[in-house]
């Protein structure tokens, strides 16, 4: 696996990468039990409608830019984390109700979990775009991902809103699993932050670690 940040030129073509066409399959069939499992298909549908754009765009957008085998990797586990979600709709994930009764939690936690994930796992991806493909400054990459998680995360809740209030109200309350609790548009922003800040002073540390040795 390509945890470096080598020039888009140098990394493998498609057919070249295994390991992206094992993710591929894998990520199909997840997504195929998904939909069979699903009781409920309207929420499986709005939910996945980011999924079909997000998967649509790294394909057409493969030739033009390679992620490293790190990101592609890190869009992987979020991607499943989030269709897994999707299946049951989040506030009725079976893990997130495990959490809820094993640590004694006051709610299911899973979408919590995933939104921490979006800035986690997909602040690299997008310092790594930065850094190798528009070759900004570092000290830009290092903070653009953790300003645009932000951004991103905002525009999500709005996307939500119109979702929930405007376009399905009828499935509304699944689709935002706010669980009661007013300010969970706030908390899912403010851990999605959280988690690109910690994503990128991780990948600080390793770096100035490895840079030593």
């Amino acid at each position: 696996m390509n945890f470096s940040t080598a020039i888009s030129a140098d990394r493998k073509t498609f057919k070249q990468n295994h390991l992206l066409k094992i993710y591929l399959v894998i990520f199909f069939i997840c997504w195929a039990v998904t939909f069979i499992n699903t009781t409920n298909r309207s929420n499986w549908f709005t939910e996945n409608v980011l999924t079909v754009i997000f998967i649509v765009s790294m394909i057409l957008t493969y030739k033009k830019f390679k992620f490293s085998d790190l990101s592609y990797t890190l869009f992987f586990v979020y991607i499943l984390l989030h269709i897994y979600g999707a299946e049951y709709t989040y506030a009725e994930n079976p893990f997130g109700y495990w959490l809820k009764e094993t640590f004694h939690l006051n709610r299911n936690y899973y979408d919590r979990i995933v939104h921490f994930s979006f800035g986690f796992m997909l602040a690299y991806p997008m310092r790594d775009y930065f850094k190798n493909y528009m070759q900004w400054p570092d000290w830009v990459c290092w903070i653009l991902p953790v300003e645009i998680t932000m951004s991103f995360s905002a525009a999500y809740e709005l996307i939500e809103w119109l979702v929930a209030d405007v376009f399905y109200p009828e499935e509304g309350a699944a689709y935002l699993g706010s669980q009661g609790d007013i300010w969970d548009a706030q908390k899912d922003m403010g851990i999605a932050f959280a988690g690109a800040i910690l994503c990128m002073l991780l990948f600080r540390v390793i770096k100035a670690v490895r840079k030593k040795g």
